[in-house]
């Protein structure tokens, strides 16, 4: 059971990297990039829309949502840009090597939308 488990998250990871493929690919709709974007953006954010420390809730986006979304994603992609995208995905290395550059710069937008926030109910 736990080789399964293990399987599926690996398999959820490769997804999130056939999405940034996908997101840089030239024919692939406008709305389907962005769609992209958000749910990569959000997998790789450390902040959740329900926090982990809240029991059993905490975990529901991560468990449950992400991979709902990413799926949903995937089915709207046409099948040979998917196939294209899962074949560079495949070759490329970011999948095993962490990318502190990318959290960085999501962390920052975040704050940048909690700051945006913050002046728009101040004023």
């Amino acid at each position: 059971m736990f080789s399964r488990i293990k399987a599926y998250a690996k398999k959820i990871k490769q997804d999130i990297f056939v999405l940034v493929e996908a997101y840089k690919h030239p024919e692939l709709p406008f709305y389907i990039k962005l769609l992209s974007l958000v749910i990569v953006a959000y997998a790789f954010s450390p902040i959740d829309l329900i926090p982990d420390f809240i029991p059993v809730l905490g975990y529901l986006d991560d468990l449950i949502l992400i991979p709902f979304a990413i799926s949903i994603v995937l089915k709207l992609i046409p099948n040979n840009i998917l196939i294209e995208c899962r074949l560079l995905a495949a070759k490329s290395n970011r999948m095993k090597k962490n990318n502190w550059f990318a959290g960085i710069v999501i962390i920052l937008l975040w704050i940048a939308c909690i700051y945006w926030i913050y002046l728009l109910f101040t004023k």
